[in-house]
């Protein structure tokens, strides 16, 4: 692909991602623009790095899907070896593959052959890896790593915003939940605002339960009402 039509499409790629209404929508929307971009890809998975572990997160088909979920199972793979090495593995064939067995066997039963795994990071650190895949051996020149290593850095620059707004959505509906917890607590019980709140966090170290679940249920189990004259809860 040509530097102008490469820009051109890494540039609508980037609208598309931006549009996108959640990570996970995100994350379909940089593997299916894969296929679109990089040379030779048939197939593309994506991993996610949750709690120091890589999980599978998005894919174009099952192949894809398949290839993922081994590396994960496995803790084998270069997808994990592009995250922890920082830098892209190319595979011409993998039929034979030592390092890998188990992706090597899975990848036989589903007539893949060509392999590309790029990191996918930021400034805050690497967030996942694209791997992208071929039943035609050799799929991936030079010519597509370099697209490919072009469009995983797209890639992971809009999978950071979308996380981080994400992260912001989840925070205004945590505090928008708790506040209406507390304020079903205040009104039922006549307790101030640091009470309800302190009564919600003993609920949930109490019941090893998220305060978002605790507030979360109660808010949908009582409605709200005038004070009732039922002992208030301990304190």
């Amino acid at each position: 692909m040509a530097g102008d039509g490469l820009a051109v499409a890494l540039s609508w790629a980037a609208l598309r991602w931006e549009a996108a209404e959640s990570e996970q929508a995100t994350l379909e929307a940089i593997v299916a623009a894969a296929l679109e971009i990089v040379p030779g890809a048939q197939s593309a998975g994506l991993v996610v790095r949750r709690h120091r572990r890589l999980i599978p997160a998005a894919a174009t088909d099952e192949v894809a899907r398949w290839l993922d979920q081994v590396q994960c199972d496995s803790g084998r793979g270069p997808c994990r070896d592009a995250v922890k090495e920082q830098h892209g593995i190319r595979l011409a064939d993998i039929a034979g593959e030592q390092r890998w067995p188990e992706l090597e066997s899975r990848a036989a039963t589903l007539g893949v052959h060509a392999l590309l795994a790029l990191p996918l990071e930021v400034e805050r650190g690497t967030l996942g890896a694209l791997t992208l895949s071929s039943k035609q051996p050799g799929a991936f020149d030079a010519e597509a790593e370099q697209v490919a290593t072009l469009f995983a850095a797209h890639a992971a620059v809009a999978m950071s915003s979308a996380q981080h707004q994400d992260q912001l959505s989840q925070a205004v509906q945590v505090r928008d939940t708790v506040g209406q917890a507390k304020g079903i607590l205040m009104e039922r019980f006549g307790l101030t605002a640091d009470q309800a709140f302190g009564l919600l966090v003993r609920a949930s170290q109490h019941c090893e339960r998220s305060l978002l679940q605790v507030a979360r249920e109660l808010a949908e189990t009582i409605e709200p009402g005038p004070m009732n004259q039922r002992r208030r809860p301990q304190l």
